[in-house]
């Protein structure tokens, strides 16, 4: 089982599952009480936690898929596909075209109300959910494929990171947030020390990291900034090795418990009772910014970079996606999902109504990319396939 939730196939279906779920129950006979359920406070009066469960699922829950993240992109920046200019340049690029393009959808669409702060909610990609449709539909793909689209969502999740750290952080503490400073600095000198103990004295250290940890995303999350940021900041601080390991013991309880929880909580929406004309354009805005907008940006962005730095070694101008094959990551970076329903609660955190509006668009904006992406690719998988028997005739 837990190899079973390693599965990017498998991750992206529970994901896809628990939304499902949680929408359907929510409009149904339970959904008053599944609300209801959601909108309740667990405390901890003796560190002065107050809670709702939505937000103990969001808040803290959700860390742990952060901190996972984090591990990744720390990963892929000293050791895998960005630990050079060169490497990175075009996917860079490619994402940044993802995020602004989608952002200036939104914003077209809400231009002249007052919903303009909910403009990066169709700036993310979900990274598993998007891994997890190449993996179902991409059989016979080249590589080149999945690391392009692994190396553009790394670099959009960290874009994520800090439009969560800039733009949803209010009223904060800078008492709290000095703390929290302290509390990373200190969780990265005791993973210098988990890293060099064995033994007993490693299972102290790494006791000793899970609870500095723990106490930095109490600090962040009393300080105002958005919890996730302090997982964040302990998975990039924390050493390779050591950091590794810790994802490689988390990830199936973070593909099988924590990303569905919360795509369950997330989805578990009412369906608003109006016509189609009488939605909000926040819901038309993400609908459309998803695919289109991230199919226009990383597409233009991702081609153009290509040329301007194309790789002048031959042996690496293979690596380089074709125009078919981009417009193919791109529509996979319009699956918003997970850290899109997120950017959603935060940026419309005090209207419950159009927080609902958003998370259904969100919903809907994925699933037409992943309709059409998922279209791409086996499009796209069949051809390959047909050329590689083709190829092997002739070697025969």
């Amino acid at each position: 089982m837990p190899n079973l939730l390693r599965s990017e196939r498998a991750s992206a279906v529970l994901l896809l599952a628990a939304a499902v779920l949680g929408l359907v129950l929510a409009n149904l006979s339970t959904g008053p009480g599944l609300l209801a359920l959601k909108d309740h406070h667990l405390s901890i009066p003796l560190i002065g936690l107050d809670l709702s469960i939505g937000h103990w699922i969001s808040d803290g829950l959700l860390a742990l898929f952060f901190f996972v993240v984090a591990v990744d992109l720390k990963h892929e920046l000293v050791k895998g596909q960005l630990n050079s200019l060169s490497k990175a340049i075009v996917p860079a690029i490619a994402a940044i075209g993802g995020v602004a393009a989608p952002a200036a959808v939104y914003l077209i669409f809400t231009a002249g109300s007052s919903y303009a702060s909910g403009w990066p909610v169709p700036t993310a990609t979900d990274i598993a959910f998007a891994l997890g449709v190449l993996a179902v539909f991409g059989r016979g793909l080249p590589g080149r494929i999945r690391v392009f689209l692994l190396a553009l969502a790394v670099l959009d999740d960290l874009v994520a990171i800090l439009i969560i750290a800039v733009f949803f952080t209010h009223d904060s503490s800078p008492l709290y947030l000095g703390l929290g400073v302290l509390g990373v600095v200190a969780t990265f000198a005791a993973g210098r020390l988990l890293g060099r103990r064995q033994g007993s004295l490693g299972v102290a250290a790494v006791a000793l990291v899970t609870v500095l940890a723990v106490v930095t995303w109490y600090l962040v999350l009393s300080s105002g900034v958005h919890a996730t940021i302090a997982a964040v900041a302990v998975g990039l601080v924390l050493p390779l090795g050591p950091a590794r390991k810790a994802v490689h013991a988390l990830e199936p309880f973070v593909n099988g418990i924590v990303l569905p929880v919360f795509a369950f909580a997330a989805a578990a929406v009412a369906v608003p009772s109006v016509g189609l004309g009488e939605l909000s354009p926040v819901f038309w805005a993400i609908v459309v910014a998803l695919p289109v907008g991230k199919l226009i940006g990383i597409t233009l962005a991702g081609g153009l970079a290509s040329r301007v730095f194309r790789d002048p070694d031959p042996a690496r101008r293979g690596q380089i996606l074709s125009t078919t094959e981009l417009i193919t990551v791109a529509m996979l970076g319009g699956i918003g999902f997970t850290v899109s329903l997120l950017m959603n609660e935060l940026a419309f955190a005090r209207s419950e109504e159009i927080v609902d509006e958003g998370t259904l668009a969100v919903l809907v904006g994925s699933g037409l990319s992943i309709v059409i992406a998922g279209a791409l690719v086996s499009m796209l998988a069949r051809a390959h396939r047909k050329r590689d028997r083709a190829r092997a005739r002739q070697l025969a």
